[in-house]
């Protein structure tokens, strides 16, 4: 039949996504609790080195919690710590859980010029002014030190002439603790006052000295109403940037995607009314310049502006990216920018609180009750148990190729809140085969036959079940919207397992059930089990034909 037609070709599909596409293993990522995880703490810089507030601190929880969980369902956890949060991601992957602190303040800048990056210890190359760019902010006269001499004043001839005592010396202001964050705040305001001068001569010496190879004090803390020079991601330039034409607050959304012409990954940004009125204004006056795209004052892109781009257009920032670092970079701009700069610590291994051996636990209860079940309907069903087996071991073929598709693409990760959803909504599947199965029954009481009880038990049993069905889910998304942690994880797979209930049901049991009607051999009472009910189905005509008789003697 076509419906187990499109049902083949569906397994099919899943699986050809499963094993031709991604660079992962063929299996579902597991949760914290399972496989164990990576936890990175992140420290607060505010550029006076006060402490930051509450407030601050839990919205930076809520941005990072939706970068890295925008759909619930990858288990990880962000915590305040007193000044702190704490990122902990499942997995091994140390540098997922620091990108997910970054501030990601986006500025757009013209570029006013540009060298290579001079390698440590070498001499610096002169800065070149790119003849193409557009002209430097306006730059401040440099303040002059005061260095000449002025007589001291004459003394009264009625004053003694007794030397006045030397004053004491002043105590030498107390060095900042590294890593305090008064010294924080130092080397920010340092950082500044050489790469954000509006002087010439200044930012001449700053891109001659700027070591990109050494971590940035300035990240994520630059002015942007100030020049500003910064190096690029890869660290193999310096650039010299004009004050910002566009802040990242203007983004109204991002995406990544592959440039099959130019054969590479890029993010595509589509702009609110403001910031994309400036972009057509910028694009049209600039063509043939540089605009670059500084993510926490680091250059990630610096484009030539090839024509105008007409207000209400997306662009896109291009760079050596891998897929990932695109879905991360998009993944980060489109939810905001932190309120809070972060330094983050080094990466601590956390061990699984529960470990494979519960995981292993948990998949036998579940088999246990499923192989109980089964042997259950092959006693009560015969051959409707037999198909009753064979649509669920399809229904756990297609649910085991979403979940490793869900992990892969949505970062989905199966921890036991979830694995106990898919066992409960594989047997809810189950109790639609019921419904199925009561319906024949009811239709064979009636006196029909096995081949015409089917069609019209799947009649009356398929509304039965999409309301079951329905009501289940509807349920499970209440739980989904309102829950946190891995409350949300158990509503989404049984929300997920119960539309495969439906999907199974209408495109395995009931085309499987139909065919087997359809055979002699399957429609004796001693294969299909029915013999009971039809046994009872005969006994009714035969007291329905008595009561009809009697009745007939009676009126003669």
């Amino acid at each position: 039949m076509r419906a187990l037609a499109v049902f083949t070709a569906l397994v099919a599909v899943l699986y050809a996504l499963v094993f031709f596409t991604g660079d992962k293993s063929p299996t579902p990522e597991l949760g914290i609790d399972l496989q164990g995880g990576t936890r990175v703490t992140l420290s607060a810089r505010t550029p006076d080195g006060s402490t930051p507030s509450q407030d601050s601190l839990r919205q930076a929880q809520q941005i990072i919690e939706t970068r890295v969980n925008g759909l619930g369902v990858s288990g990880s956890e962000v915590v305040i710590d007193g000044d702190n949060l704490v990122i902990t991601v499942p997995g091994d992957d140390s540098s997922q859980a620091r990108s997910l602190g970054q501030t990601a303040r986006l500025y757009i800048r013209p570029v006013i010029g540009s060298q290579a990056a001079a390698a440590p210890g070498a001499q610096p190359a002169p800065a070149t002014q790119a003849p193409n760019t557009s002209a430097p902010a306006p730059t401040e006269p440099a303040a002059t030190p005061d260095t000449q001499e002025r007589p001291f004043p004459a003394q009264s001839p009625t004053e003694p002439t007794e030397p006045a005592p030397s004053p004491a010396p002043a105590p030498a202001p107390a060095e900042p603790v590294p890593g305090s964050p008064e010294a924080a705040a130092a080397e920010i305001a340092k950082a500044k006052e050489t790469r954000q001068s509006s002087d010439p001569a200044v930012q001449q010496q700053a891109m001659a000295t700027l070591d990109c190879s050494a971590p940035d004090p300035l990240q994520g803390n630059d002015d942007p109403t100030l020049p500003l020079v910064a190096c690029s991601t890869d660290g193999t330039t310096v650039y010299l940037l004009a004050p910002s034409i566009i802040d990242g607050q203007e983004i109204s959304d991002a995406s990544s995607g592959y440039n099959t012409q130019q054969s590479r990954y890029e993010v595509s940004l589509s702009f609110k009314s403001t910031g994309s009125t400036t972009w057509a204004q910028f694009t049209g006056a600039n063509i043939g310049k540089q605009a670059a795209f500084t993510l926490d004052s680091k250059v990630v892109s610096a484009p030539v502006v090839q024509g105008a781009t007409p207000a209400g257009s997306s662009t896109s920032i291009t760079g050596q990216f891998t897929q990932t670092q695109a879905q991360e970079l998009a993944n980060t701009l489109k939810y905001g920018s932190l309120p809070l700069s972060f330094q983050a610590s080094e990466a601590e291994t956390v061990s699984a609180t529960l470990g494979l051996a519960s995981l292993e636990a948990g998949l036998i209860a579940g088999a246990v009750g499923l192989v109980l079940v089964l042997i259950y309907c092959l006693v009560y069903y015969r051959m409707l148990g037999v198909l009753t087996a064979l649509s669920l071991v399809l229904s756990g073929v297609m649910v085991y190729a979403v979940m490793v598709l869900l992990g892969r693409y949505i970062g989905f990760t199966l921890d036991l809140a979830g694995i106990a959803g898919l066992i409960i909504g594989i047997g809810m599947t189950a109790d639609s085969f019921v419904v199925f199965f009561e319906r024949i029954k009811d239709e064979m009481r009636e006196g029909r036959s096995f081949r015409s009880a089917v069609p019209r038990g799947w009649a009356r049993a398929r509304r039965t079940i999409l309301s079951g069905n329905a009501v289940s889910f509807i349920a499970a998304a209440v739980l989904y919207v309102l829950a946190v942690g891995q409350v949300r994880g158990f509503a989404f797979t049984l929300g997920l397992t119960t539309i495969l209930d439906v999907v199974v049901v209408f495109l395995v049991t009931w085309p499987l059930v139909y065919m087997a009607s359809k055979s002699k051999f399957w429609s004796k009472p001693s294969v299909n089990g029915l013999g009971a009910v039809q046994q009872v189905a005969r006994e009714r005509k035969v007291v329905a034909a008595s009561t009809a008789q009697a009745s007939s003697d009676t009126e003669a």
